[in-house]
Formats: structure tokens, C-alpha cells, sequence
């Protein structure tokens, strides 16, 4: 057999269910081909250096891109392997488009299950259009559902051998130092623990990471714009979070309450209209009329509000959690991998007991 043939077997078999799987053989499909396009497209970052026709702002951010690497090796102790060693240009602004689904009255996003990573609350897709028309079908059958962009994903490091590594996208590369830093940091940390069924679990641990090591990036080798950068973004973030945390309790006491279905879908109705309107007004005032996020509160369903939970939830338990161990990274790691072997609700038990809320003064 090929190498080449042994690549397609193996992509064939595993990458199914390591990226976004569900039963549909044409969804199968294009999750195998759009992946092989894409690591086809990769080359060592070395060459793409070397290469005359590589333009000086792309080699600046490539070279950025492997100092940052190599810190996320030497002080982040994330995995030293061939992931973002190489660089591919998909000529197209994602990596993938995740859709999510929700029921009409309810935050609790729909999952789709596979072999190896277990039940996730998305589906991905190579193509923008394959991605909408799906959406489409889960609205038809009732269902808030949207469809988001994904810069990078994670295989999980599940397959040996550089040309499986994930690479580096043009999708991401020219973000501001600490977007690039807190991205790839987020990613890598998805190697390091993963918990099967459980996307809230694995994306708030990863959450963690890309916080505390974009902050130790910064503090040691940013510029002072780069910091100014981030810690802008960042306000603007919490300014966000704080935003749709209160709608969606909200939301939520909504649709636990014991009114009529009819009265919920109106409720639900002003409730969007004003968290609109609370976002244009932010806008108009501390955001200085940034629009970061306008496409979010334009498309803003259920379905939106789940998807940012799975990435925030247990961040605060996983920072107390790192704190308990004096802010070790091998050490919380390995505890984080002993939860993450753990069924989940034992899981859950087990993470609040580990990283205890602070007692009120």
C-alpha cells in the first residue's frame, strides 16, 4: 500500500469520528475529503519560509507562530509534536462552519454522536452551503438553529505521523498576537485531556489554557500594543459575557416557568428584542461602535446561547481547580486527566469538590 493510500485508509476510518460525525455517509464524505483537502494544502513551515514567493507579512506571523509554539512546549508544557509545525492557505475564511441546534423553549443544545470523542454539540462542515442547508432542515423540524465560524480545530493528536498534525490556517494567522497565542494554546490543550460526551468539559479546560498561557505570553514577550490589544478585547469580552449571561438566565427561567408555550415563544420574543437593544447601546457607548459582534446578536437563537456555555461554564471551577495546585500546569493537567477518565456526572461531582467556590467574607 501507498503512503498516499494509507493516508486516505486511515483518514478514512478516524477522521470521522474525530472531527464532527453523524450516520450520514455523504456526511461522512465531505468530513473525510474536506479534511484531506485541507492537510494536502499544509506544508513545513521551514519551506513556506524559504519559498520567494512567500510574502514578508506571511513569514512574520509564520515565524510568531513557532516562537509561540515553542513556548507552548518549553513553559506551557503542552504537547511537543508536529501540530502547527505547518502552514496551509485554504483560500477560504474557515476552517470549518459548525452548526448548532436548540429546541424552540429550551438552552440545551442538540448532540451528535461517534465513535471516538463520543456525543458533541455541533456538526461541522468544509462548505459555508452545506452547512446552511442543514441548518435549514433543523429549523423545518422546529429547532433554533445557526451556523458558526470555526478558524481552527483539534484532531486531538488520536493520529501519528506530521502529515495528520493539525496545521496552521490562513484562517487564523494574522490575528493580533493574543488571539493567535490564546488560539493555538486553546487547541493544543484539547491533546492534553479529553473527556468523551462531555464538549463543556473540554472546551472550558481549554478555555483555562488559553487564558492563563496567553497572559504568560504577553507578560513575557508582547509588545505593549499587543497587551494594550488584548486587554481591550478582553473588556470587551466580559462586557459581552456579562451581557448574555443575565439573558440567559433570563431565557432560562423562561422556559422552566410554568406559563403556556404561546406565552414563552412571546416572552422569548422581547426578551431577543432587548438584549438587541441593551447590545446597540453598549455599542454606542463603552464599545465605542465596534461591531465585533453584530453578526452574533443579528442570528442570536437558543441554539447561540449553548454554544457559548460549552466554551465559559466551568471556567471558574477549572481556574480555582489550577490555583489549588499553585498554578502547576503539569500538575493540573494530570488532575484534569484524571477527571476527564471519570464518567461525567462523577465528573462533575468530582471538579466542584476539587476546585471548591470561595466562601462569602
Amino acid at each position: 500500500m501507498s503512503p498516499r493510500t494509507l493516508r486516505a485508509a486511515v483518514a478514512a476510518v478516524l477522521l470521522p469520528v474525530l472531527t464532527t460525525g453523524c450516520s450520514s455517509l455523504s456526511y461522512y464524505a465531505q468530513s473525510v475529503s474536506g479534511h484531506l483537502k485541507l492537510l494536502n494544502a499544509a506544508r513545513p513551515v521551514p519551506e513556506v519560509l524559504a519559498d520567494p514567493a512567500t510574502p514578508d507579512v506571511l513569514k512574520a506571523r509564520l515565524e510568531l507562530t513557532q516562537r509561540i509554539r515553542n513556548y507552548a512546549v518549553a513553559t506551557l508544557h503542552l504537547p511537543d509534536n508536529d501540530s502547527y509545525r505547518r502552514y496551509a492557505n485554504l483560500q477560504r475564511k474557515a476552517a470549518v462552519w459548525n452548526v448548532a441546534a436548540a429546541p424552540e423553549l429550551s438552552l440545551t443544545l442538540r448532540t451528535w454522536c461517534f465513535l471516538v470523542v463520543g456525543c458533541v454539540a455541533y456538526r461541522g462542515y468544509y462548505d459555508r452551503e452545506q452547512a446552511d442547508a442543514y441548518a435549514g432542515q433543523l429549523r423545518a423540524l422546529g429547532l433554533d438553529a445557526g451556523v458558526y465560524v470555526v478558524p481552527a480545530y483539534s484532531t486531538l493528536g488520536k493520529i501519528p505521523g506530521s502529515y495528520f498534525a493539525d496545521p496552521l490556517l490562513n484562517t487564523f494567522v494574522q490575528s493580533p498576537e493574543g488571539e493567535l497565542a490564546r488560539l493555538i494554546f486553546h487547541e493544543l490543550s484539547h491533546q492534553v485531556a479529553f473527556a468523551p460526551d462531555d464538549t463543556i468539559f473540554n472546551e472550558s479546560f481549554a478555555t483555562t489554557v488559553e487564558r492563563v498561557g496567553t497572559a504568560r505570553w504577553l507578560a513575557e514577550f508582547g509588545s505593549t500594543a499587543a497587551r494594550d490589544a488584548l486587554a481591550l478585547q478582553q473588556a470587551r469580552r466580559a462586557d459581552f459575557r456579562a451581557l448574555t449571561a443575565t439573558y440567559r438566565e433570563r431565557l432560562n427561567a423562561l422556559y422552566e416557568s410554568t406559563a403556556s408555550d404561546d406565552d414563552k415563544r412571546r416572552g422569548k420574543a422581547g426578551l431577543l428584542a432587548q438584549l438587541r437593544a441593551d447590545h446597540a447601546a453598549l455599542k454606542a457607548g463603552a464599545w465605542q461602535g465596534y461591531t465585533g459582534y453584530d453578526g452574533w446578536f443579528d442570528r442570536v437563537n437558543n441554539a447561540s446561547f449553548g454554544v457559548l456555555a460549552a466554551y465559559t461554564e466551568l471556567v471558574p471551577q477549572f481556574e480555582r481547580l489550577l490555583a489549588a495546585q499553585g498554578g502547576d500546569l503539569p500538575r493540573f493537567y494530570a488532575e484534569v486527566q484524571r477527571l476527564a477518565a471519570l464518567p461525567m456526572d462523577e465528573r462533575r461531582r468530582a471538579l466542584q469538590i476539587a476546585a471548591p467556590s470561595p466562601r462569602a467574607p
